[in-house]
């Protein structure tokens, strides 16, 4: 801590992105480009974590934190294994229809855990492949390739089908039962789903699709801010890690006079508001401690619970404001995602939350969670074991697009997506305005 409290913002920041895109090339396999879910041991691959490293690449070759060769090479070995895997939808696959299982063997690509054929998880995965097709643009060979892969995997993917002759498009299939039996309702991450499956040149989803599917939103009012709810605060963060929703509206966003931007910051309010207000007295919760959102957690109260001794502790769980489910867990990476929305409040409480807790902080990267109500005989906060991809990976974009607006402004200039949000019915700002075509 004494080494990175004192820094300005910039260096601060700068020291916390780089820390964590370092994620990513510690837990690749260099032969498929394949990234694990978490740090821990024989941990499986996430495809989700997969797109995050995809979009992270791009950035870390502007940072100068990576040779754009190299990155070339890394995000070549990934797409080149989606291209050729097992399609065929056998329990010990790789996908099927164009998607892919969840969570994939490090080394084979095969299907583990029994995981769902994932929508929303090829959809973060497909993202972090635009954002690359839409960097590396130079003419040399492997460029060129990089790019009809990405064109290849998108073409593929059958969204029609992921409707199963719903209104909404469905959150997962098995082999071995199907489809799951439940689609999208309410307001979620899954807004960048749609928008890909609108925009795809070959099995785009019907416009009344993404109506059906705004049509179960539940707009609140807490805390004196009206908004569109979701608890957990990734659901405010990971569409737009890629998509720059400032001033730009569909027909539910026109009707309310805001846009997803501007309820991302309403919720970031809403989340200060309900830990300074600390309804359940869980220790470390104020306005600078905050950041419930999906994360790991203790699970059963481990041996040094302070007080609370009669709360029921989760494991991973999306916490969320405020009807919960809380155990006292926070997650500074969904702190820091929020740097967009509210940097100044999203900054002070960052540095409140190390200084408090500096064990949370391992060779400088954040760990997924920590629970102040929980401390050891040393005074020690619990402290998430390991780090999870997808905390990396939207810290990395996130600070990116407080940094620079670098990813947004690629994928303001991507086909698939401003077809997409236009076929939602997306109006206004700088889907008005020409495509420049820009590449890095």
């Amino acid at each position: 801590m004494t080494q990175i409290h004192p820094l300005t913002d910039e260096a601060l920041l700068d020291q916390l992105q780089r820390a964590a895109f370092g994620y990513f090339p510690q837990t690749v396999n260099p032969r498929n480009g394949l990234v694990a879910d978490t740090s821990r041991d024989n941990s499986p691959v996430s495809i989700a974590v997969v797109g995050f490293a995809l979009t992270s690449y791009p950035v870390a070759v502007e940072r100068g934190w990576m040779e754009r060769a190299d990155a070339v090479q890394r995000t070549l070995a990934a797409l080149r294994f989606f291209r050729d895997s097992d399609q065929s939808g056998r329990p010990g696959a790789t996908g099927y229809k164009g998607f892919y299982y969840h969570f994939l063997d490090i080394h084979t690509g095969a299907r583990v855990w029994q995981s769902e054929l994932s929508m929303i998880d090829t959809a973060l995965l497909i993202a972090g492949a635009l954002t690359a097709s839409m960097h590396f643009t130079g003419d040399s060979a492997d460029e060129i390739e990089l790019r009809e892969l990405v064109d290849l995997l998108y073409r593929r993917i059958d969204w029609r089908w992921a409707q199963a002759d719903g209104d909404t498009i469905r959150q997962g299939w098995k082999p071995e039962c199907g489809f799951l039996h439940y689609g999208w309702e309410g307001y979620s991450e899954a807004i960048l789903l749609y928008v890909l499956a609108m925009g795809s040149p070959t099995h785009p989803i019907a416009g009344d699709c993404y109506q059906a599917w705004t049509a179960t939103y539940q707009w609140e009012n807490l805390y004196d801010h009206d908004y569109l709810y979701a608890g957990p605060l990734f659901v405010h963060h990971f569409s737009h890690a890629w998509i720059d929703f400032r001033g730009i509206r569909d027909s539910f966003m026109r009707e309310k006079r805001s846009d997803y931007f501007e309820n991302s910051l309403r919720a970031t309010l809403i989340q200060r508001e309900y830990t300074q207000r600390n309804p359940h007295e869980f220790a470390g919760y104020d306005a600078n401690g905050w950041g419930l959102t999906a994360c790991d957690g203790p699970g059963a109260a481990p041996a040094g619970l302070s007080h609370h001794a009669a709360r029921r502790m989760f494991g991973y769980a999306a916490r969320g404001v405020p009807y919960g489910p809380d155990d006292g867990t926070l997650s500074a990476p969904s702190v820091l995602a929020s740097l967009p929305f509210a940097p100044q409040l999203a900054l002070a409480a960052v540095r409140n939350l190390m200084q408090r807790y500096p064990e949370m902080l391992d060779d400088g990267r954040l760990a997924s969670s920590f629970n102040p109500s929980l401390r050891d005989a040393d005074g020690k906060v619990w402290v998430s074991a390991g780090h999870f991809g997808l905390d990396q990976g939207i810290v990395m974009l996130m600070i990116e697009n407080h940094r620079s607006g670098r990813i947004w402004q690629w994928m303001r200039d991507c086909a698939p997506i401003r077809l997409g949000l236009q076929r939602a019915g997306f109006r206004g700002g700088w889907l008005q305005q020409d495509g420049s075509g820009g590449g890095g």
